[in-house]
């Protein structure tokens, strides 16, 4: 949520609300469901050893643009590049058919309008993850995250990165999986749309 905050001077959002007619206010409240579920699902897909997906739905530099602006980020190419993001974490297209209709009943959407506005955000959030972490870094992340000796790949990088255990037994790797998951759950509380997803997640 932070990330697409910063987009566009602290305007994309409200850009993007802009583009679909869209109040702004219920742009931010649907974008604040939204933005954990993202987190969620990705931690999860990372849970089931799939960090290898999550890696590789964040790559492709071209995407930067959806962050820099919001008509981009509304278009159709770039709805395709979020709705195929959203279907890799979550698992297929009825699963993010059924997270679209419950964020639009909480927020009280009509469905067509959040199924249109979701993929865009999440074409957001690809851009300014895009930003942060070139190709060329995601590309030695997944090359460091293929087991090469017990302790290594990406879980033992990133418990070095963080201070973790950098040794290579089974508590090790369990207390770096541990790190990660706190840094997507943004809001600290263990739980964010873990209920909602639990639903809808293939």
């Amino acid at each position: 949520m932070k990330l697409l905050e910063q987009a566009q001077g602290g305007q994309g959002l409200s850009q993007l609300a802009g583009q679909f007619g869209l109040d702004e206010s219920k742009a931010q409240e649907l974008t604040q469901m939204l933005a954990p579920a993202i987190g969620q699902a990705a931690k999860k897909r990372a849970e089931e050893g799939q960090l290898d997906t999550v890696l590789g739905a964040m790559k492709g530099e071209d995407k930067a643009a959806f962050f820099d602006d919001a008509a981009a980020a509304a278009a159709p190419e770039a709805q395709a590049e979020g709705q195929n993001f959203l279907e890799t974490l979550l698992g297929d297209s009825a699963a993010t058919e059924g997270l679209a209709a419950t964020l639009a009943e909480k927020v009280g959407l009509d469905q067509d309008t959040v199924k249109q506005f979701m993929p865009s955000v999440a074409a957001m959030a690809q851009g300014g993850l895009q930003k942060q972490m070139p190709d060329e870094q995601i590309d030695g992340m997944m090359a460091a995250a293929q087991p090469q000796q017990s302790g290594g790949g990406l879980m033992g990088m990133i418990g070095g990165l963080l201070g973790g255990n950098k040794g290579g037994d089974a508590e090790g790797q369990s207390n770096t999986l541990g790190m990660l998951n706190q840094m997507l759950d943004a809001d600290g509380d263990g739980n964010a749309m873990n209920d909602v997803l639990g639903k809808f997640m293939r």
